[in-house]
């Protein structure tokens, strides 16, 4: 095995699961060994409880899905009562996603999670999110709102806990923004949540998903996280990254780190194989011995 190391975060593997795909707590457990991965990051959740959208909210499409789930979830409170000691008695390492339709509710959510601190191996900051002070726009697209959100919840837990904030490449100020929550408080940046995209019934003539739209994800998406990484990569070398987007075997991760990720997330893989994470793991350490590489650092960035 070799480690990884996501700004001051040592991680004992390469593959952490994407937050939404692997449920709340150890459900994958069944199919793979939690404590092997990098990290389990759980979905989103809120300092509330959330229904999400209506159904239908997942749609397969060619080289992926679109889904509209909503986040839905009951809170962290709960997550920290019921969710938590199970994935800590697997012996993972726990990265917590949070969100909030408002800059507050983050804060909340990130004071709740300071309660566990010692339990957890960063925060992740969901920032593709609808700001309902804002017009509904998205966290992600604004520099000052996604700033201030950072600080907040940098401010509410101790400094023991990595921040990671969770991008979006709907924009093209993917580049300005990462700078900015870097500047904020940002430990790492997660590059990238999914596209926006839609999918139309032609027999009803309406949308494929109950909310309308959604995100997508999956192997359609992979040249999107690429670039995305690279971009901010170039513009940001010192800034630690972690890759999501498409990866649904080795050389997928392996093109991510190479284009600047310190690590990778899997994802919507999970879906088609719950096993998917830890087979992308191995196949990593298979590639790095065929090319003889005994550290990550030797191609983080490599294609710069």
């Amino acid at each position: 095995m070799i480690p990884a190391r996501v700004g001051d975060v040592e991680l004992s593997g390469p593959v952490l699961t994407a937050s939404g795909t692997a449920g709340h707590s150890d459900e994958l457990a069944a199919y793979v060994d939690l404590s092997a991965l990098g990290a389990v990051v759980v979905k989103s959740m809120a300092s509330f409880e959330w229904q999400g959208n209506p159904a239908p909210r997942l749609h397969a499409v060619e080289g992926g899905m679109i889904n509209a789930v909503g986040l839905q979830g009951l809170g962290c409170s709960h997550w920290i009562r019921s969710e938590l000691p199970r994935l800590r008695a697997r012996g993972a390492r726990v990265i917590a996603s949070i969100w909030g339709f408002r800059e507050h509710e983050y804060e909340t959510a990130a004071h709740e999670l300071a309660t566990v601190a010692d339990q957890l191996t960063a925060v992740e900051v969901n920032l593709s999110c609808p700001n309902l002070d804002h017009a509904r726009q998205m966290f992600a697209h604004d520099a000052a709102q996604s700033s201030r959100v950072v600080t907040a919840v940098r401010g509410a837990l101790p400094r023991s806990v990595a921040v990671w904030a969770k991008l979006s490449p709907n924009t093209d100020r993917l580049v300005e923004i990462s700078g900015v929550v870097s500047a904020a408080g940002a430990d790492a940046l997660v590059l990238v949540n999914t596209v926006l995209g839609m999918r139309i019934d032609t027999e009803s003539r309406r949308p494929s998903l109950g909310n309308g739209g959604g995100g997508l994800s999956g192997s359609a998406v992979h040249a999107v996280a690429v670039r995305s990484v690279f971009d901010v990569r170039a513009a940001h070398p010192r800034v630690p990254i972690v890759g999501v987007g498409g990866i649904s075997r080795a050389e997928h991760a392996i093109e991510l780190m190479m284009a600047g990720a310190n690590a990778v997330q899997v994802g919507t893989a999970t879906f088609a194989d719950p096993r998917a994470a830890a087979k992308i793991q191995r196949g990593m350490y298979r590639w790095a011995r065929r090319h003889d590489v005994r550290s990550w650092d030797e191609i983080i960035g490599a294609s710069h």
